[in-house]
């Protein structure tokens, strides 16, 4: 793959992932009208992309997922505890249970965890129609138009004020879910995540960093899943170059999208990017019927 493509495309992904227009249906347009074709490393190199976007989701909420990641581990320990006090209270001994979940960024990991779980389950679910569906030019198109829908709704949801404390695991099962469907490519999954969180009644701001935080377990999944048969792959020096300035170039981008989202959520104006989702969506319908 020439070097400019590899530019390119680290660029469509790291401004689509965060920007609510959906970057799996963007590379598979660009793809399709590029010719690029990486043969068996092509989801490979989607998956790359993927790494680069989250290195950016690290980088922009690291104080806040260093945090989670401390109070997971004392969730474990606390967890622990109480089952060694179950055990010691069966004894006779007067012993009271650990209050578990008692901060937000507890209630947050958990929020995560549960919202995964469908995530997980529709990702496999649907892995040979989501495999099927980014070889074909019309599938994006018609899910743009989806997401187009979506941040239609978003723009005219009204003004939430959950943080953590008052999010429902109910809710996070049903954002989880959303999260899942947007796999298919051209639906946005920050688009349709954000919209199901500001559906929940999630508040702005919150709405948007849980969006972002809750796709670390799901794309570093489909990255340690990529990588195990990283030694399978048939990629020459060059497109492992290419792929490498990709992941960089998607990072760097991401990064700068994920803190233009932050200042754009408070005016909570997603119009724009719903007229953009039919415009692109109908070119790519039209592309597909009369090229």
């Amino acid at each position: 793959m020439p070097i400019w493509k590899a530019i390119l495309l680290g660029i469509i992904q790291g401004a689509a992932e965060f920007l609510p227009i959906s970057s799996s249906g963007h590379l598979v347009i660009v793809k399709e009208i590029l010719k690029v074709d990486l043969d068996n490393g092509g989801v490979f190199f989607d998956v790359m992309l993927h790494l680069g976007t989250l290195l950016a989701i690290f980088v922009a909420f690291w104080a806040d997922i260093r945090r989670m990641i401390v109070e997971g581990f004392h969730i474990i320990g606390d967890v622990f505890r109480n089952a060694l006090i179950f055990i010691f209270r069966r004894m006779g001994q007067d012993l009271k249970y650990h209050h578990v979940i008692r901060t937000s960024y507890r209630k947050f990991v958990m929020l995560v965890i549960v919202s995964t779980i469908p995530t997980g389950i529709i990702g496999v679910l649907l892995s040979d129609t989501i495999e099927a569906a980014n070889t074909m030019i019309l599938v994006p198109g018609i899910c743009l138009l989806i997401t187009a829908a979506f941040l239609w709704i978003a723009d005219h949801a009204e003004v939430g004020t959950k943080k953590p404390k008052e999010a429902g695991y109910v809710e996070a099962c049903a954002i989880g879910t959303a999260q899942g469907l947007a796999t298919m490519p051209g639906i946005s999954r920050s688009g349709t995540t954000i919209t199901a969180c500001l559906l929940c009644g999630f508040d702005k701001k919150f709405a948007v960093k849980y969006s972002f935080i809750m796709s670390i377990p799901a794309v570093l999944g489909a990255v340690v899943l990529e990588l195990k048969d990283f030694k399978s792959l048939h990629l020459n020096s060059a497109d492992m170059v290419s792929c490498g300035i990709a992941t960089v170039i998607a990072a760097i981008v991401g990064y700068l999208s994920i803190c233009l989202m932050m200042r754009m959520v408070r005016n909570k104006k997603y119009i724009g990017f719903s007229v953009y989702c039919v415009i692109m969506g109908m070119f790519t319908i039209g592309y597909y019927f009369f090229s």
